[in-house]
Order: C-alpha cells, then sequence, then structure tokens
C-alpha cells in the first residue's frame, strides 16, 4: 500500500513498523460548539483507513483521537454563554461522540482529553525549557523556533521566508514573533493549573504531543488531520517533540482537503458553514459517508446540497438492488448454479482486484467506489440474461458488494426486524393505492410511491402473484 506522505512530499509503501500493529493518531474535537460538515471529512476518512486496514491488511490499529477540552475558544463561548468551561466541554463532548456513532464510525482505542493530561504537558515544557528550546515571561512559556534548524520541514514554511503575518500573535514579550505558545498565565475565571511559571494553562501544540507518546509510545506511524492543521498546529508539534526524542516523531503525516462553500474555504470564522447535526436531518449517514468517499481525500471538496443528493441516489440504487435480490431469494434453498452462475462468480474477483488496488493507491475511495458500481452493473446484466437456475449466484455477489462496502461503512445489511400493527398496515394500504393507481396507467404516482418507500427502507418487488416488499 501506497500513501501520501506529506512530510516527504511522496507516495511512499506503508507497512506497519512490526508488520501487524498500526499507530494512528487523529487529531479531533475542540469541543466549545458543534462540529460543522467539514470537520466531518477526516473524521470520516480516517475511519475507512482503519477499517481498511483492518479488513484488508489484517492490521491491528491502535486508534488515538484526542478531545481538546481547555482552549481559547472554550473560554470565550464560556464568557459569552455565562456557561462554565467544563459544562461547554462536557456538553459538546457527548454531542460530537453521539453524531460519530450515528455515522458508523468505528470507536477510537483511546479519546484521551487535554485537561486530564496536565502534568504531563507540565513535564514536557519544563524539558523544552531545560534544554533550550523555551523561555519564560511573565507566566508565559514560548518556544524558540529559531533553536530548531529544520523547522517548517512539514508545511514547507520556512523561517526565512516567514513575516509575522494574520496568523501569528506578535508580543513584547517574545524573542521572536514567530514563537509559539507553550504555557499561557491565567487570567481571571479562566481554568488553570498550577505549574512551575505560576498558575495558567497548556497551549494547543502541546497537547497532542503529549497524548500522542503515551498511548502510542513508539508505535507512532500515522498522524493524520486536516490540510489546515499542517501549520502552525503540526509543525509545532513536530518541533516540540524533535526537540526532546530523536526524529521522526511520526513515520507518517497524511492530511485530507478541505471542504469549500461557494468557492471559500468552510469554516465558522467565516459563517459560511453548515453544523453536520442539521446536514444529518436532512440525509442519511451512508450517503454523507458516500459523499465524502467519492472524491480523493487529499482533493479539496465542494460541499452542495446537489452534491448530497446525487449521492443519496447512488447509495439507494446499490441497496434497492441488493435488497430486492434478497427478497427474491429470502428462504429458497441454494441448490448451487450452472457453468454460467459459476463463471459469473468467477469473475467477481476482477472487481476485487479494481477495489483492492484503488484503496492501495493512496487510500483512493472514489476508485473503489467506481469498482463496486461496475460490479453492481454486471449484477444487473447477469440478472436480466441468466437463466433461473443460476440465480443462486447473485446471493454470492450481494456478498461481494457488501464485503467492499464495508471498509467504506456503505452498503451494510440494514436492521430488520418485525414489522407490526399500524406500520405494517399502513404499507399494504400503499401497495393497494399503488395496484389501484397502476390499473389507471398512472405510473408517475405508481412510480413516486415506490421510489418514497425506498427512501424510507422499504423494497417493492412486482411479481406475477402480486407486489411484494421487504426491509
Amino acid at each position: 500500500m501506497r500513501l501520501f506522505n506529506t512530510l516527504t512530499n511522496t507516495l511512499e509503501v506503508y507497512a506497519p513498523q512490526d508488520g501487524k500493529t498500526v499507530g494512528m493518531y487523529v487529531c479531533g474535537p475542540t469541543v466549545y460548539d458543534n462540529v460543522h460538515i467539514g470537520n466531518l471529512r477526516p473524521i470520516l476518512v480516517f475511519d475507512t483507513l482503519r477499517r481498511y486496514f483492518e479488513q484488508y491488511k489484517g492490521w491491528e490499529v491502535i486508534h488515538v483521537q484526542n478531545v481538546t477540552d481547555v482552549d481559547d475558544k472554550l473560554i470565550n463561548r464560556s464568557i459569552e454563554t455565562g456557561k462554565s468551561v467544563e459544562e461547554i466541554a462536557r456538553n459538546y463532548t457527548k454531542a460530537f461522540f453521539d453524531l460519530v456513532d450515528g455515522l458508523g464510525v468505528l470507536e477510537p482505542t483511546h479519546s484521551p482529553r487535554a485537561t486530564e493530561h496536565v502534568p504531563e504537558m507540565i513535564e514536557l515544557i519544563r524539558e523544552l525549557e531545560t534544554a533550550g528550546f523555551a523561555y519564560a515571561r511573565d507566566g508565559d512559556v514560548y518556544f524558540r523556533v529559531e533553536a530548531v534548524q529544520d523547522y517548517g520541514k512539514l508545511s514547507g514554511h520556512r523561517l526565512e521566508d516567514q513575516e509575522a503575518g494574520a496568523r501569528i500573535e506578535a508580543s513584547e514579550k517574545k524573542e521572536n514573533p514567530l514563537d509559539f505558545t507553550l504555557w499561557k498565565a491565567a487570567k481571571p475565571g479562566e481554568p488553570k493549573w498550577a505549574s512551575p511559571w505560576g498558575e495558567g494553562r497548556p497551549g494547543w501544540h502541546t497537547e497532542c504531543v503529549v497524548m500522542s507518546r503515551k498511548y502510542l509510545g513508539d508505535r507512532r506511524d500515522i498522524h493524520a488531520g486536516g490540510f489546515d492543521l499542517a501549520f502552525p498546529h503540526h509543525e509545532n508539534e513536530i518541533a516540540q517533540a524533535e526537540a526532546t526524542m530523536p526524529p521522526p516523531f511520526f513515520r507518517f503525516w497524511l492530511h485530507n482537503g478541505l471542504l469549500s462553500f461557494e468557492g471559500e474555504k468552510m469554516s465558522k470564522s467565516l459563517g459560511n458553514f453548515a453544523y453536520a447535526k442539521d446536514v444529518l436531518e436532512q440525509f442519511d449517514a451512508e450517503t454523507v459517508r458516500y459523499f465524502y468517499l467519492s472524491r480523493h481525500y487529499r482533493k479539496p471538496l465542494a460541499y452542495s446540497t446537489a452534491g448530497l443528493e446525487a449521492a443519496r441516489k447512488a447509495v439507494q440504487r446499490v441497496n434497492n438492488l441488493l435488497a430486492d435480490i434478497e427478497a427474491t431469494h429470502r428462504g429458497k434453498t441454494d441448490a448451487g448454479f450452472g457453468e454460467q452462475g459459476e463463471a459469473f462468480v468467477q469473475s467477481l474477483e476482477v472487481f476485487r482486484a479494481q477495489y483492492i488496488e484503488a484503496m492501495d493507491d493512496d487510500l483512493n475511495t472514489s476508485g473503489s467506489l467506481g469498482a463496486i458500481h461496475e460490479l453492481v452493473s454486471a449484477i444487473g446484466r447477469f440478472r436480466q440474461s441468466a437463466p433461473t437456475q443460476d440465480h443462486g449466484a447473485l446471493r454470492v455477489a450481494v456478498d461481494a458488494v457488501r464485503e467492499l462496502g464495508k471498509p467504506l461503512g456503505l452498503f451494510q445489511p440494514r436492521a430488520t426486524g418485525a414489522v407490526h400493527g399500524i406500520e405494517a398496515d399502513l404499507i399494504a394500504l400503499l401497495i393497494e393505492l399503488r395496484g389501484a393507481l397502476r390499473a389507471k396507467k398512472e405510473f408517475e404516482l405508481t412510480d413516486r410511491i415506490r421510489d418514497r418507500l425506498g427512501e424510507l427502507g422499504v423494497v417493492l418487488k412486482d411479481t406475477s402473484d402480486g407486489t411484494i416488499w421487504s426491509r
């Protein structure tokens, strides 16, 4: 498998150092608000990478995703609302995990909170100060970037090319405007911890260094996040870590492209965003996953309702076909299949090989979805042309689609169960009404009933014995 390593700016062959265990750190949320739909892209992309590692490579993944529960944004939200930082962090942390659970995201191996690791952060800052990489000023502590010879090697933001710009906080306390904060002296009403420099709190860039080293140890294989984190956050992580340990801090750095809205990066600061929870009230989780994975993770992605509608139709087409085949063959004994069915089953390996080739090529999920859609088209053609005795091969093909969709979080069997009472009666009534409309040749209305039921997860199949339905 090859992955694009931002650190070297090249595609490199990736494998775990011990051949079986992957250590992966993915930057998590700052829990001062509900996440917007752009924040979900790294969550879904690297959930897919983990699933693929585990299912197709057979590797164990130690997946660490932090929660930043102390930060300037949380403090500002506390001032705005009058609620404590702890209450805000607690509420939005729960909202975040409820949201990603609804999206089918695998639970991280570790989800450490920044506030749980402040003593270790203080220890790291003391180590940096002792080694000459940090200095204190009036209760604040700054990192001395000029002490790092290769600062900027991840992002390309070399010191000699930088100026004190919009993203750099200038201060008379700093030796260099580019020096970044490791420890912030406490202000009235802010969360604070005792430290050698007085009461205060850690800087954002220090948190991830401590937590990744604690939970991954020497298995620091992959550090991932959005491209907007490459500088300054990830660059400053590397500077701190490699000032106190031999490089590399992480072997591979993976960055996903950003979402855009009307040609601009989607962000809360610009006001051009949509909350993920609101989008998920309009579109189901599978549609949202498909929308993200239909484009290569490193490319920018334009958010649009039209794009999500197209994703919904693509997902429905596949799910409806699979459900239809399963409903048709439910309860039938598999008596095998003939020569044509055998040849079709063997041809499935071609699509599986195309899928794996795409996924191994820097997690090319758009290519892997293409392989799945080619397989679905082949199933449709075979279904139309194959002798009845060969239709047992269709169930093998359905299993193949579900296998390929699993790392993507797509096309899996939906929860079934007995349908009782008014729900079953209403479905039966709609089928009866649809039959009456068909008799009058009002096909536009019959199609609308079928399509709307399909959107709700109810698949209709017209047979010589009447219309049957299934989940």
